[in-house]
């Protein structure tokens, strides 16, 4: 072909994913490659995947399906799945799905550049999934889409090995990126105008580049007079050190929310899970938290129907969360992944039960995020204004700073700033309000900044 080669991504999963795709848009543009928005104008398209969960694979594999027939339309479009899902099943693929072109994994996005422009030449399935445990795209900047937060990566990999968790045989092990990258990174955000951004890890409570520790990092990223807002995800609870807690309650620009991953509320589970950690070394984290940053929302991620699950276990990860009272859960039915511990584990649960068990945790933490919610109106929130609300053209819609969007009626040139929001109404997952005052610079918290 010798017009400029044209690339669609489909992102799926989690927010390391959507950075990866970010990253390979710069990969692909700084190599005569074009990005579009638009899937019926690409020449390839990539599907970027999870493997996290079964659904999560099916959900792909049905997505590629679909797009069989414009293939049978299009003689020379060519299909590629890169991310977890290609790490985990590589070659295996085109026995799901003979049209699939490529299959590259999540060390090797460097190639894609190659490999895309080969298949154009030598159209024959490719795929490269060898794992590199020193990759960490030194010297590459994602190319953001959106326009007011964006995403850092401060490492990759994951050392942990939870025994119902894929991510360290798709991701390899854990490295750290070097600051002084990431601080490069976060000022030109800064210059570009994003106002909040969000360090990214498979544990980012481990960060270390040669002796420079996470807090450490916080601090420094915290001096970033263009940056307004800092977020951070995920935490792993057996390594949130005290040290992070202080730096979250003396650093101005560090958002007054967390998300830590609890998992169960048994202590035999998370022992079975390999989690490293107790329900009650969890509770004095989260008491700390609260200590440090009153009114802290804390988000968690919990798995129901784990082997060997009994009915006694299944209700005292619902004691956990009726005592400690999360904003929000995000709650999932233990899906057995091969290559894990678990998977080979006896006693696993029917799915039947698991289906009935995660019904029973959304139904209790719907109830909980509606009281964390309503404990909301009549306080002043300062909220992020990032766009026009789907619901009506007369209303805005934004993040405060403990994460919750807020809905207000407003003019479009609030677009892009911070604004004082009277919280007057909530719903299970939406604060409303309306505007308080004249827009303002963010407030510093009593925080400092140095």
């Amino acid at each position: 072909m010798n017009e400029r080669l044209k690339v669609f991504i489909e992102t799926y999963g989690c927010q390391m994913n959507v950075s990866d795709t970010e990253l390979v848009f710069s990969i692909l543009t700084n190599n005569n490659i074009e990005i579009s928005d638009s899937i019926d104008d690409a020449d390839i398209i990539i599907f970027n995947t999870c493997s996290v969960r079964q659904h999560a694979e099916e959900r792909v594999i049905g997505r590629i399906n679909n797009e069989m027939s414009r293939k049978s339309r299009k003689q020379d479009l060519k299909i590629g799945v890169i991310g977890c899902m290609a790490q985990r099943l590589g070659e295996k693929l085109i026995e799901r799905n003979k049209g699939i072109d490529f299959v590259v994994g999540t060390d090797q996005y460097r190639k894609l550049p190659e490999i895309i422009t080969n298949l154009f030449v030598n159209p024959q399935f490719k795929k490269n999934i060898i794992i590199n445990n020193k990759e960490m795209y030194d010297g590459l900047y994602p190319i953001h889409k959106g326009n007011f937060n964006a995403f850092a990566t401060i490492m990759r990999g994951c050392n942990n090995f939870c025994s119902y968790c894929i991510v360290p045989y798709v991701r390899g092990r854990e490295r750290s990126r070097d600051y002084r990258d990431i601080i490069k990174e976060v000022e030109e955000l800064g210059k570009k105008n994003f106002k909040e951004i969000t360090l990214l890890g498979q544990n980012v409570n481990s960060y270390n580049y040669k002796g420079l520790n996470f807090a450490e990092l916080l601090k420094r990223v915290n001096r970033i007079s263009s940056i307004e807002r800092i977020r951070f995800v995920t935490s792993h609870p057996k390594d949130l050190s005290k040290e992070v807690i202080a730096i979250m309650k003396d650093s101005a620009k560090i958002c007054e929310h967390i998300h830590l991953p609890v998992q169960s509320g048994d202590n035999k589970i998370l022992k079975k899970m390999n989690r490293g950690y107790t329900v009650e070394h969890y509770s004095a984290l989260v008491d700390s938290l609260r200590k440090a940053l009153p009114g802290i929302s804390i988000t968690t991620d919990i798995i129901t129907g784990f082997p060997g699950e009994s009915e006694k276990q299944f209700q005292n990860t619902l004691d956990l969360m009726t005592k400690i009272e999360f904003d929000y859960a995000f709650t999932f039915k233990y899906s057995p992944r091969s290559g894990t511990e678990a998977a080979n584990y006896n006693n696993q649960i029917p799915e039947e039960e698991r289906l009935a068990r995660l019904q029973k945790l959304i139904s209790l933490q719907e109830k909980i995020t509606l009281k964390k919610y309503k404990d909301q109106i009549g306080k002043i929130k300062e909220i992020y204004v990032e766009k026009v609300s789907k619901k009506s053209k007369l209303e805005l819609s934004g993040k405060s700073r403990d994460y919750k969007i807020t809905v207000f009626p407003g003019d479009e040139s609030l677009i892009g700033k911070f604004v004082n929001v009277l919280i007057t109404e909530a719903t299970g997952w939406t604060l409303k309000g309306k505007l308080f005052d004249e827009q303002v610079k963010p407030k510093q918290h009593n925080k400092l900044c140095k």
